[in-house]
């Protein structure tokens, strides 16, 4: 899959069929549409694109209007939304940058500019709830009309459930935010995971017997928090269980370099002795969350804290056969 900043590229397709979307956690929702936008674009003889927004829109506003409680919680990492989508078919995914300008765009102007003369859309597929433009003033009943009027088809996917339940990415981050990986595996299709860089960090586990990897991401509000039990993929042939915290570590002084920072920090229960002691640092590794044990403690002394991260290690192992 090809993927451009912005469509003002040499290289971005001179035409396509499209999908438009934050596709926050490409759910079995998403992975539906993308479906059919593949088979469209083979009808047509074009690529297949998918126009999504980095920061998410609401992340915008709520910078601008200095309310962060606007910014939703996020589903997964955009490095996680272009592995979702590439391992979907797509053909091309065009990051927009989600700025003042783009915002002030009428429905009208957002067609001319950025679908038609940007992307030359031949066929644009939206979902049931789509809106676009200034105040969001544009929806599915503009847009097929400026198809008919300009010519390029429009088409909407209705809602798709699954077990009666309409799966959107609100429901993926209800089922994250309350600790239903089952419900969140059913929705996205697949376990809840985050892939990232190993970075270092303050190397605290190590000094209390286990060595974690540590994944940091910036100006990211993870839907799901707390201690879970955990498989890690890219250190090995075989994925690692292993037992992760993500959040950010109440236990620390506030004032510590990582204090109120995300972090995804996860302990592999059997550590591969063929990397040693430094060999993850830098590798992208993918940690699915399978099951949640508890949410955030607070501890008061790293003795609580080590017999707490004890007591988490045993209940990974308990979660796993054999």
């Amino acid at each position: 899959m090809k993927i451009f900043r912005g469509f003002k590229h040499p290289e971005v397709a001179s035409a396509c069929a499209l999908t438009i979307g934050n596709f926050d956690g490409v759910h079995r929702g998403h992975q539906a549409m993308l479906s059919l936008l593949k088979g469209e674009a083979q009808q047509r003889g074009v690529p297949s694109c998918v126009l999504t927004f980095e920061p998410h829109p609401r992340d915008f506003f709520a910078g601008l209007t200095h309310n962060p409680d606007l910014a939703p919680a996020r589903v997964g990492t955009l490095r996680d939304k272009l592995s979702d989508l590439a391992a979907c078919g797509v053909d091309q995914t065009v990051v927009l940058p989600f700025d003042t300008s783009l915002a002030n765009l009428s429905p009208q102007a957002f067609i001319d500019t950025v679908l038609l003369k940007g992307l030359g859309a031949r066929y644009v597929l939206v979902g049931d709830d789509f809106r676009f433009g200034q105040r969001r003033a544009g929806d599915y009943t503009l847009l097929d009309a400026a198809g008919l009027k300009q010519g390029f088809d429009v088409a909407r996917m209705n809602s798709y459930e699954v077990h009666n339940l309409r799966v959107s990415s609100s429901a993926v981050r209800a089922a994250l935010l309350e600790g239903r990986m089952k419900d969140a595996t059913r929705l996205m299709g697949h376990p809840y995971r985050i892939s990232g860089h190993v970075v270092h960090g303050r190397k605290l586990g190590r000094s209390l017997g286990f060595k974690t990897l540590n994944q940091r991401f910036a100006h990211w509000k993870p839907a799901a928090s707390g201690i879970f039990t955990v498989l890690v993929y890219g250190l090995s042939e075989r994925p690692l269980p292993g037992v992760a915290n993500l959040g950010v570590r109440p236990s620390l002084d506030p004032r510590d370099v990582n204090g109120g920072r995300v972090l995804l920090e996860t302990h592999c229960l059997d550590w591969p002795t063929h990397l040693g002691a430094e060999g993850a640092y830098g590798k992208i590794v993918r940690v699915e969350l399978l099951h949640k044990l508890h949410d955030e403690l607070k501890y008061d002394s790293l003795d609580a804290l080590t017999a707490g991260i004890q007591k988490d290690c045993q209940d990974a192992r308990a979660y796993f056969p054999g």
